[in-house]
């Protein structure tokens, strides 16, 4: 009878050099990321300290409570909230996105095709410069009135809202992200008789477009607090809408119910815009 195949042995580790000290742990080194388990275990420590701290602030009745349930409502309070809010939640929580997502699309392609080309031609950026300043300068309720005149109280002012507060921010950061590309890839594509045109497209934008990205994940979640205040004017449906009805009513532990829910919206759509980043430009490590 043949012999059983003897499995292959374990590989040891590689000899440390004499003399080469071995490299500090993370919590000692700068700019080091602790393992996902770590990260994760501090992240679900801090939550537990805060909650913890509220509900000691909270415990008891109005007169024993350290805060007052009329400004800080308990954490179970907030939670048994969760079940009045079934009703219209799906159709507020569908509408808000909905008017996010057309903006910041919007904006996007605004921004960025401004933005890479003023990056690439400082003539252009100089021109929109004057324009971007003031729109990043200007207070964001300021420019409620206006939409209101320009575009009534439908969908597209909610849109345009959305679009004006943030292409400011995307246009800048699309500028600086074709600005830190480093110039030795321009000279050697200039080297290998690259044009002008081909060094835009197939360097330039190639190489910004993680930051771009990044930026655009950002304003995402930007734009939700954006939307909040176009919603506070003749809208039918959205969060904004239900955290304005409750504040009327009086249902403040509905609206810190509502708050987690918009902060747990932006947090999976910032997770599920870095998970795409990650696939797909995986050679930049600092994702």
């Amino acid at each position: 009878m043949a012999d059983a195949p003897r499995p292959a042995p374990a590989r040891a580790a590689p000899p440390r050099t004499p003399g080469v000290p071995a490299p500090p742990p993370w919590w000692r080194t700068l700019r080091a990321d602790p393992p996902f388990s770590i990260r994760v275990g501090i992240g679900a420590s801090l939550i537990a300290v805060i909650v913890l701290v509220w509900w000691f602030v909270t415990r008891g009745d109005a007169i024993t409570a350290i805060v007052s349930p009329s400004k800080l409502p308990s954490p179970g309070a907030v939670v048994d909230s969760f079940g009045s809010l079934k009703g219209n939640l799906g159709e507020g929580i569908a509408a808000t996105l909905l008017r996010v997502f057309l903006g910041v699309l919007l904006a996007a392609v605004v921004g960025v095709v401004l933005g890479v080309f003023a990056g690439a031609y400082r003539a252009i950026g100089s021109a929109i410069a004057p324009l971007v300043i003031f729109l990043r300068s200007i207070p964001m309720g300021a420019l409620l009135p206006l939409m209101l005149m320009l575009f009534a109280t439908g969908e597209k002012q909610k849109v345009m809202f959305i679009f004006l507060a943030i292409v400011p921010f995307v246009f800048s950061d699309a500028v600086k992200a074709i600005s830190i590309v480093p110039e030795r890839y321009v000279e050697t594509a200039q080297t290998l008789g690259a044009s002008n045109r081909q060094i835009l497209f197939k360097v330039l934008v190639p190489l910004a477009l993680p930051d771009i990205v990044t930026s655009l994940r950002f304003q995402v979640g930007l734009a939700l607090g954006y939307v909040m205040l176009a919603e506070a004017i003749a809208t039918p449906s959205g969060l904004g809408v239900m955290l304005n009805n409750n504040e009327r009513m009086g249902n403040i532990e509905q609206n810190y119910a509502l708050l987690f829910i918009i902060a747990l919206l932006a947090f999976v759509i910032d997770f599920l815009i870095r998970f795409f980043q990650r696939g797909v430009f995986q050679w930049r490590r600092d994702l």
